[in-house]
């Protein structure tokens, strides 16, 4: 209502700098906050976030052409989250399917392994920490003196 009644008021006073400022201002203030993007046509765009990696929308996985593989080997038993919420490296990775085929009556993988192992060793492998920083050197310490 308030901007309604301001426009009117700029209009009436063909104050069009000040308008356009205005509509400049509110154009900005609305993109700035704005975290997601829209991608695809105008039928039926994605909305993702600008930082992510695209994502499966069924599983939650990310995409990738070894991404069938995971799901018909990994999901017909168990949810996508035990993966998503996991990180190993490519052994750690060999050594959960071996611990599923003797404990959970997993099959054997055959050739298919290789690809769930690359598709898991590439998107949900352990990410690096960050590390202490290096230790000073060549420090030149200073006797406190007692009062």
């Amino acid at each position: 209502m308030i901007e309604k009644i301001l426009v009117m008021h700029l209009i009436k006073n063909k104050n069009l700098s000040l308008l356009l400022t205005l509509f400049l201002f509110i154009g900005l203030i609305s993109t700035a906050f704005r975290s997601e993007t829209r991608v695809g046509n105008s039928a039926g765009g994605v909305s993702m976030s600008l930082d992510t990696a695209k994502t499966d929308k069924e599983t939650g996985l990310v995409t990738d052409q070894n991404l069938y593989m995971v799901k018909a080997q990994c999901i017909s038993c168990h949810s996508s989250k035990l993966i998503i919420a996991n990180r190993f490296t490519r052994d750690g990775w060999k050594q959960k399917i071996r611990w599923m085929q003797a404990n959970h009556n997993l099959w054997d993988l055959g050739e298919t392994e290789k690809q769930v192992l690359d598709y898991l060793e590439k998107h949900y492998a352990p990410t690096a920490k960050a590390a202490r920083r290096k230790p000073l050197n060549d420090i030149k310490w200073y006797k406190l003196e007692e009062q």
